[in-house]
């Protein structure tokens, strides 16, 4: 059987539980040794034990807790794990969470600054240790995980939206900085998934996140929600050979033809499709 990841390995951080385990997953079935790690030591070492029954032959599976907002910890987690995996030339960051709910003004500060810390600063850090590693192989991919939060209000969630809108306008930064050493940098909306972080806003109840986001996330539970396999399947794309060059791009994981991107991969590169963009009247047909 051909496993497109065959050889790779792959440093992939919040991996142990929802999207990350479903990536890691995906990512051992395509033939990949892989790293992971997550702030939770018994969920990492469960999440380890089932990745290496379904592991073959020379594949590495490694587990190592971290918080991705401490930067001593990040620092020494790549260290490791370019130390372990010497072929590693992934890096997957699906760490994230959804910070204090509720209108902006009543946030706890310090709840506040911590989502930005783990979904903001934490991918910073991380590919920030990661970026030299990276170079010196002479390649690599970096993928983010993004959200709804990128894209459009999310009210009574503003430090999740924030730092989601951050990050994404960071890694298509990091994109254009990247190109010339060949490392793809791409962020992907997996849709909406049915996780710890959807049942936290089911707990939290609609006067805290509002009636109609409380609404939309009680029909998604009842619905089963997005397969976390669809956003795993679009990350193992983009670990891949076969989306060399596709880089600087936010790809929904569920609405972009995401399979049929190679073909267009040159006409793609001069564009801003799949970007964060500014929306003028023109592009509305208005004549402002």
């Amino acid at each position: 059987m051909n496993r497109i990841l065959e050889g790779r390995g792959a440093l992939i951080a919040g991996a142990s539980q929802g999207l990350g385990r479903a990536i890691a997953g995906g990512f051992v079935r395509q033939g990949a040794s892989v790293a992971i790690c997550a702030r939770d030591p018994v969920a990492l070492a469960a999440t380890s034990h089932e990745l290496s029954s379904i592991a073959g032959p020379g594949q590495q599976v490694l587990g190592k807790p971290c918080d991705v907002s401490r930067p001593a910890e990040v620092e020494e987690l790549a260290a490791w794990a370019t130390g372990e995996i010497p072929g590693l030339d992934v890096l997957v960051n699906c760490a994230g969470i959804y910070g204090p709910k509720g209108p902006a003004e009543r946030n706890d500060w310090e709840e506040w600054v911590e989502a930005l810390q783990v979904n903001l600063l934490g991918a910073v850090l991380l590919t920030r240790e990661m970026i030299p590693r990276l170079r010196q192989r002479g390649e690599g991919k970096i993928i983010q995980l993004s959200g709804g939060g990128a894209t459009a209000p999310m009210p009574r969630l503003s430090a999740y939206a924030a730092s989601k809108a951050a990050v994404v306008r960071y890694m298509e930064t990091l994109a254009v900085e990247l190109a010339p050493d060949r490392i793809d940098v791409n962020c992907i909306a997996p849709g909406a998934l049915n996780t710890r972080m959807l049942d936290e806003v089911l707990a939290a109840g609609p006067d805290v996140v509002g009636e109609e986001f409380f609404r939309k996330a009680v029909a998604q539970k009842e619905s089963g929600g997005t397969s976390p396999e669809r956003g795993a399947a679009l990350a193992v794309f983009l670990a891949s050979r076969a989306s060399d060059g596709i880089t600087g791009r936010l790809i929904s994981a569920v609405w972009d033809p995401w399979e049929s991107l190679p073909v267009h991969r040159e006409e793609l590169s001069g564009t801003d499709i799949y970007t964060l963009r500014r929306i003028v009247p023109e592009d509305r047909s208005r004549r402002w």
